[in-house]
């Protein structure tokens, strides 16, 4: 997934040293976690969440709600930290989020938040560490 767009570059090997191997299915090969799997599903201490790869703040925890659909979800991201990409596999058509900042793939975002953003940013937990304020 190495791609010039973004600042931070590594190659494989760095993140295949770096990165769990979950996390590195996730982040660098676009794979999901089980839902309700994830530690930070129902977390809702107050600090930051992180890109896992990078350590670039992604989201508050003001910004976190119960979606009820078993990944950590929140209706908005930290202000030029997140891309979207169109993602047409599994014969859907969603927008993909990565980190801004070394590409990592997080999750999907979705257009039926219930907050008055609308957005519903669907985040796998082993994407992401939580830094506490």
């Amino acid at each position: 997934m190495k791609s010039n767009i973004f600042p931070e570059q590594a190659s494989d090997k760095y993140w295949k040293e770096n990165l769990s191997e979950e996390s590195y299915r996730i982040l660098r090969e676009k794979g999901t976690e089980p839902p309700f799997s994830g530690k930070y599903n129902l977390h809702f201490e107050n600090g930051s969440y992180l890109c896992k790869a990078c350590e670039n703040p992604l989201f508050k925890s003001g910004q976190k709600f119960d979606s009820g659909c078993g990944w950590p979800s929140f209706d908005d991201a930290i202000k030029g930290s997140v891309k979207n990409i169109l993602d047409k596999s599994h014969g859907m058509i969603r927008t993909e989020i990565v980190c801004n900042n070394c590409g990592g793939h997080l999750g999907h975002v979705f257009n039926d938040g219930p907050t008055e953003t609308g957005q519903r940013y669907c985040v796998n937990s082993l994407s992401v560490d939580f830094k506490k304020e």
